[in-house]
């Protein structure tokens, strides 16, 4: 059965949408298992999502509009960015042309943005210290995604990820360039960042005074709060896709439009991301939290990854 394009698309927001919170169930499930503990079920996010859209929303005295519309708009930025990125098809979809990576990150800091600012305007100690934290940390990574891009441009000749997708495709030769692989390192160190694990950041902290992404939705309850933490997945469930898509495995995308074909690109999406995730578990039970002040130097080490990578490409290294 052939499906139409538009129903591919809108197929792409719903897997990104729907199995976001099913991939940090799973995570969560594979760092226990490193730790020796039973863990949550992996459909627990879920859970907890449900139980929050059933709750009361509260807001803080003087909070400002901005308070209750953020993680709408939030929510709307990171469904946005499937649209631009190669998450099931290895063809450009009718919105694919929309925006470049470039546009994507855009997007991301947008709604990243949203969220430091509604957190700004509670007057909440912890969540402002987050939100402060956040956007000084913010100024380090941005530069980063901007070389990656600017690298990416490098080798392709273009900053469309369905044309990276497809160079990177094109052969196990174009993987192992030290430029690409440069590049895609200081990428996933940006993910951990954005993602808060560690070395950045306990992810599960509720009052540590070195919270950075927990702390920014503080002062949220209730349909808010599961928002916020439903976008939140969805983020990470984005950055997986584009590193795995995009940067490091392009395979298993559909390249037509079959039923069958995106079934498949479905599961191969699955079983990637499981891969990076319990990557990711492992170094979250491996390493211990960074002090606050060595972040910088964390993301400065990323920032040197990939102006290294520009370099190569002069050297004969790309």
């Amino acid at each position: 059965m052939t499906l139409p394009l538009p129903l591919i698309q809108a197929l792409q927001v719903l897997t990104v949408a729907l199995g976001a919170p099913g991939l940090s169930g799973a995570i969560a499930q594979i760092e226990a298992r490193f730790q020796g503990r039973r863990g949550p079920r992996v459909l627990q996010p879920y859970f907890d999502l449900a139980k929050l859209f059933a709750k009361e929303s509260l807001a803080p005295h003087g909070a400002g509009f901005l308070f209750l519309l953020a993680p709408f708009l939030a929510f709307s930025c990171y469904l946005t960015v499937p649209l631009l990125i190669p998450v099931l098809t290895s063809y450009a979809l009718p919105l694919g042309s929309m925006g470049d990576i470039l546009g994507g990150g855009f997007i991301l800091a947008l709604a990243s943005f949203m969220v430091a600012a509604a957190a700004a305007g509670t007057g909440s100690a912890y969540a402002q210290l987050g939100s402060s934290r956040a956007k000084a940390f913010g100024a380090i990574t941005e530069p980063v995604v901007l070389m990656v891009v600017f690298t990416v441009a490098l080798l392709t000749s273009t900053d469309l990820p369905y044309v990276l997708a497809a160079t990177v495709a094109s052969g196990p030769a174009q993987i192992v360039r030290p430029a690409h692989l440069l590049a895609s390192a200081a990428l996933f160190m940006v993910i951990l960042f954005e993602t808060g694990r560690i070395p950045i950041e306990t992810h599960t902290g509720t009052t540590e005074l070195g919270m950075i992404e927990e702390a920014r939705p503080f002062e949220h309850s209730g349909p808010y709060l599961a928002l916020l933490r439903w976008g939140s997945q969805v983020k990470q469930l984005v950055l997986y896709v584009i590193f795995l898509n995009v940067f490091v495995a392009p395979w298993g995308l559909a390249s037509d439009t079959s039923a069958g074909a995106v079934a498949v690109a479905v599961v191969a999406l699955a079983a990637k991301a499981l891969v990076l995730g319990a990557a990711v578990a492992l170094i979250d039970s491996t390493f211990a939290k960074l002090r606050l002040f060595k972040i910088t130097e964390f993301v400065a080490a990323a920032f040197l990854l990939v102006v290294l990578a520009v370099f190569t490409l002069y050297l004969g290294g790309g």
